[in-house]
């Protein structure tokens, strides 16, 4: 049975690419991507991308809030990247975030980022190894 310290965190970012920038905000998320996909301790990411709307959607799924924090010390200069192309709009977090987690998911003093908090409920993850 696990326990909520070790229950698994899925982050779903809802990003505006800005204006001009679909190009670059392609290059930059790939690259980020690549990165964590060799260094991360992310168990799943997924972007999709709605060129029409210019809206992204990323998906990551982390193992527990240590692994969130190992991602935000180790990616930093990959998401800034990203974000000269897009911005925000919504940041939604399903389960049990720590309290550093959760301070690292405030928006700075001024942002008006959405973020929302759903806590688990019930079911179950299928990982490999």
């Amino acid at each position: 049975m696990r326990t909520r310290q070790d229950e698994p965190i899925l982050f779903h970012n809802t990003m505006t690419i800005t204006e001009g920038h679909l190009d670059g905000f392609k290059h930059a998320i790939r690259k980020a991507v690549e990165f964590v996909s060799e260094h991360g301790p992310q168990l799943m990411v997924e972007v999709f991308i709605d060129e029409e709307n210019m809206l992204a959607h990323s998906f990551q799924l982390y193992r527990d809030s240590e692994a969130v924090l190992a991602h935000w010390r180790m990616s930093d200069p990959y998401i800034r990247d990203v974000m000269e192309h897009c911005s925000v709009r919504q940041f939604d977090v399903y389960g049990q975030p720590n309290d550093e987690v959760r301070a690292g998911l405030r928006p700075p003093t001024g942002d008006t980022m959405p973020v929302s908090l759903t806590p688990p409920f019930t079911g179950f993850t299928r990982l490999a190894g």
